[in-house]
Order: C-alpha cells, then structure tokens, then sequence
C-alpha cells in the first residue's frame, strides 16, 4: 500500500484528500505542523508527497529543494498558482509533476498513479477499492469477494465504483447518470435499471448479498 504524505495547509483540501486517496486503497496522511516539515518528510520516506507551494514558514519551492537535496521522493505539486513560471519553477526543482487547482480528482488520482509507477513498478500499484471485504480492482474492472472473483461490463464498473466512492450515502439515480455520462458512457433510466440488477446478481454471485440498496424514489446506496 503506497504511502502518500499531503503537505498542504488547508484544512477541508487536506481533510477531502486524505479520504479521497484512503479510499483508493493508499496510505494518506497529513501533518499538522509545518515548522519542521522537511526534517519530517526525511525521517517517514513516503512513497509521494503532494505538496501545496503557499505554507507557513517554508513556501512549496523551498521544501521540494530541501528535500531533493537528501533523498528522491516523487513530488507532485498541488498548488492553486498556475502561472509556467511556476511549473517551471516546480520541475526545475525537481517535482515530478505539476497540477493546478480546482482539480479533477480523476486526473489527479491518474497522475499519482503514473508517477508511482515510474518510481515503484508497475506491480507495486493495486490500484483496489474495497468495502466491506467487496475489492474493486481499478485497473482491470474485476470484484473479489472472499475466494470469488468476477469481471463487470464497463458500465457496472463505473456504477460500483461510484457507490464505494460514495459508500454508506444515497447517490441519486440522476448523479450516477450524470457520472457515466462524464466517463463518456451514455446511460438512460432504463438502462441504469438493467446495469444495476445485473451488478446485484453479480455481486450475489460471489457471496456479497444485499449490498446495494434501493432508495424507492431517490437512488441507491451501498452498505
């Protein structure tokens, strides 16, 4: 499990990052104090940072160099200033990426796989999503369940991962039409009904019963 260390001083950014990437199957984490971020990011040596370029005592710039000048942690900087001289400024320092806010958290989540594929290998990224035992396998659209194992259409992949990015609340029927329409899979009511059924018995196949629930009128969640 890749070990990813946000150094990023907004509270709801870090917050939604570290549950974004955990549900992903990574290892987030984000210090608090930054007085002595670098001396920290040397002693826990993750697998990436992503750093933020305005924080308190040191900006992005200064903390990428001090970093580089011990040890080659990937680096990819997230940061909402998105002049070329900043990127230039970013890889001339040696951060392996750059990325502006607001972000799609899609692409963001693509460009940490890619670097982490540079750096560890391809079969160091698992690339699951898992729920309650149920593993998602991103790369391949395959579930695991127990011993089981079986493969989903592109369709049912992209509704189950939309539940178990939003497992345990209601996606409405509309939002995960919205979600495949934006995935470049266009998607009708009746269509949604058919792919969803098709995904319970699935999942009823290798032993995950009842975990997808109907909310009559509104949508569906998983438990």
């Amino acid at each position: 499990m890749p070990k990813i260390m946000i150094i990023e001083d907004n509270e709801n950014i870090k917050k939604e990052l570290v549950e974004f990437l955990k549900r992903y199957g990574y290892e987030a984490y984000a210090p608090a104090n930054f007085e002595n971020i670098v001396k920290v990011a040397l002693k826990d040596e993750p697998d990436l940072i992503l750093l933020d370029i305005n924080l308190p005592y040191y900006d992005g710039y200064y903390i990428c160099k001090e970093i580089r000048k011990e040890k080659n942690i990937p680096i990819i900087i997230v940061t909402s200033r998105d002049s070329e001289m900043d990127e230039i400024m970013s890889m001339n320092l040696g951060a392996d990426d750059f990325i502006t806010k607001p972000y799609n958290t899609q692409i963001l989540l693509a460009r940490i796989t890619a670097v982490l594929r540079r750096t560890l290998g391809n079969n160091s990224i698992s690339e699951i999503v898992e729920h309650n035992g149920l593993k998602l396998n991103v790369s391949n659209g395959s579930v695991i369940f127990g011993d089981e194992k079986i493969d989903l259409t592109k369709n049912e992949f992209r509704i189950l991962l939309c539940l178990m990015k939003n497992k345990e609340c209601i996606v409405s029927r509309e939002d995960l039409m919205d979600y495949l329409w934006n995935s470049d899979l266009y998607i009708d009511d009746n269509t949604l009904s058919v792919n969803v059924t098709r995904l319970r018995k699935k999942l009823q196949e290798i032993g995950f019963k009842d975990g997808i629930e109907t909310k009559r009128g509104i949508g569906y969640i998983l438990l």
